[in-house]
């Protein structure tokens, strides 16, 4: 039974429906979760004359929730009791498809997932205890509101624990996507089993592959974008409106805390602002706690890229969110910036706030593991490996950190860092020597990771002061060693170092006029939060400057 408190908020929250919502349960009578699954989609349901829960038996040892829009289905599934991080997942679900949810998709990124060449199956496999899973979760549920030949379906790894092995599931979320485009539609059943088997057309098995999408945090533009790669796209119809050109003064590519800074202190100004990023937040979501930020003493990176949206919409600021930049033209006068899709950015001031992302090893083998040993999380893939040898790659606080979280929940820990000494603070440092099940290796250089084709094995490394290269057999490696710039697009037109940053003067200036950038994607010294903020001001300002002084 849920608290009646929550009872009581779940109420509130679905007190304007309109459309009517099933809650259409699948389930074999002696699942573990049966029971469960009925007694919470019941009290949910209990919650609005707008929801109602319904239930069918099935000799497949399954269990299943879809629902239903009035009386049709929507193309969302959970193969899980969602509560835990997911229960948001589920309050949204109806509440987007009622069309009263919240950080739905504009225009531009629906006609591309309308675009999208269908039928589409996306399975997604999460745990009730990770935090990024829901956004992956609510992203992908997005997809399938607004196309009529998408379903997702969410899996719990710890209900179907065989089929998440089967499918060599090492890292939550990990999504998988199976395409069915060249089958007549009303021939597919979408929805596998409950064991991990493909869907059916008719009577036979069709020549599907399922094909994994993505394996942690993406953003709904992310996951478009792998789809566009993997799925394609359907032709344009010839009255379909072509992507529109949006016009201002100043563009800010990004939406961390330079990005915010930079778009607030631009439309204090009085100027027409549009901040173009993939999320509100950026990087900083990815950050547990924050403990460092001058005038507040904690608060957590959900809670600041929240306050940075809220300040934000302070000022008529233009946001297009969930967008990558994929090309750039910067030399003339009015900037031209071009988005996936084809959306296309004008103005003649642009400031680049792109941040960063984490850096991988980018040695043989990291690709074809990723997902299956090679993770970067530890706070959401770390249960997943219990009881087993991880190593950390990378001996500055990140890694330090999760090394002394993992040696919690794994049987053994081992630390390698290419430099001679750790980097992390001594505190952390010491706390770590003193862990029974935590070993550490200076002068180790990465070289390779090995697997056997379905998981990662070990991983190959190089004794930088004898030259010696050793094969460690592992369960699973955590890449902890730092993050690099976001500055791709941009490389070809800007001065950057030899690690990607775009070289900025003391004014966050570039070397083209009228072009400027500012945090972690810049050559700033320090990433930090409070630094990314003032660099943010300072670019705003320096543009503001030049506009004055008709240098653009």
């Amino acid at each position: 039974m849920l608290d009646p408190d929550i009872l009581s908020q779940v109420k509130q929250i679905f007190a304007a429906l309109e459309h009517r919502f099933t809650f259409a349960i699948t389930r074999h009578p002696q699942h573990e979760s049966a029971e469960e699954m009925t007694d919470f989609m019941r009290d949910v349901a209990s919650c609005s004359d707008h929801l109602d829960c319904i239930i069918e038996s099935t000799d497949q040892p399954t269990l299943s929730m879809s629902l239903l829009r009035d009386g049709q289905p929507t193309g969302i599934v959970f193969r899980a009791v969602p509560n835990g991080h997911e229960f948001t997942s589920l309050l949204l679900a109806v509440l987007n498809a009622d069309g009263k949810g919240k950080n739905l998709p504009d225009e531009g990124i629906i006609r591309r997932i309308k675009a999208l060449r269908g039928p589409i199956h996306i399975t997604s496999y999460v745990s009730l205890t990770c935090t990024i899973c829901p956004d992956v979760v609510q992203a992908l549920n997005v997809l399938a509101l607004y196309h009529p030949e998408v379903t997702h379906e969410t899996v719990d790894i710890a209900l179907f624990e065989d089929e998440a092995k089967a499918m060599k599931v090492q890292g939550v979320p990990t999504t998988f996507v199976s395409s069915m485009g060249s089958l007549p539609s009303d021939q597919i059943s979408l929805s596998p089993d409950g064991n991990g088997q493909q869907p059916t057309a008719g009577s036979s098995q069709p020549a599907v592959t399922n094909r994994l999408l993505s394996v942690g945090r993406s953003s709904l533009g992310q996951l478009v974008t792998k789809l566009e790669e993997i799925v394609g796209i359907q032709p344009a119809e010839s009255t379909e409106p072509q992507a529109v050109e949006h016009s201002y003064d100043v563009v800010v590519l990004g939406g961390g805390p330079a990005g915010a800074s930079a778009a607030i202190y631009s439309a204090r100004k009085g100027l027409k602002v549009a901040v173009v990023a993939g999320r509100i937040g950026g990087q900083v979501k990815e950050t547990v706690g924050i403990e460092n930020l001058i005038s507040v003493p904690q608060t957590t990176g959900a809670q600041l890229a929240d306050d940075l949206r809220t300040h934000l919409g302070r000022y008529p600021i233009a946001i297009y969110e969930e967008r990558e930049i994929t090309d750039v033209e910067l030399t003339d006068p009015q900037k031209r910036l071009i988005a996936q899709g084809g959306e296309v950015f004008t103005a003649p001031a642009v400031i680049i706030a792109t941040g960063a992302s984490w850096r991988k090893l980018n040695v043989e083998g990291e690709a074809d593991y990723l997902g299956r040993g090679v993770a970067f999380c530890p706070h959401c893939d770390g249960p997943l490996f219990k009881g087993k040898h991880v190593a950390v790659v990378g001996g500055g606080n990140s890694g330090i950190e999760a090394a002394i979280d993992l040696a919690g929940i794994c049987s053994k820990v081992t630390v390698f860092e290419f430099l001679d000494t750790l980097k992390a603070d001594s505190v952390l440092q010491d706390k770590a020597r003193a862990l029974p099940n935590v070993e550490i290796f200076t002068s180790s250089q990465t070289t390779r990771v090995i697997g056997d084709g379905a998981r990662l094995t070990a991983l190959r490394v190089k004794d930088r002061v004898t030259g010696e290269e050793r094969d460690f057999p592992l369960d699973g490696v955590f890449v902890q060693i730092g993050l690099a710039a976001n500055s791709a697009p941009f490389k070809p037109h800007l001065q950057t170092t030899r690690i990607g940053e775009i070289v900025i003067d003391a004014n966050c200036r570039t070397a083209l006029p009228g072009v400027y950038a500012a945090g972690d994607v810049s050559s700033v010294s320090y990433k930090q939060i409070i630094i990314a903020m003032g660099e943010g001001a300072k670019a705003a300002l320096s543009a503001f400057d030049d506009r004055v002084k008709g240098i653009i």
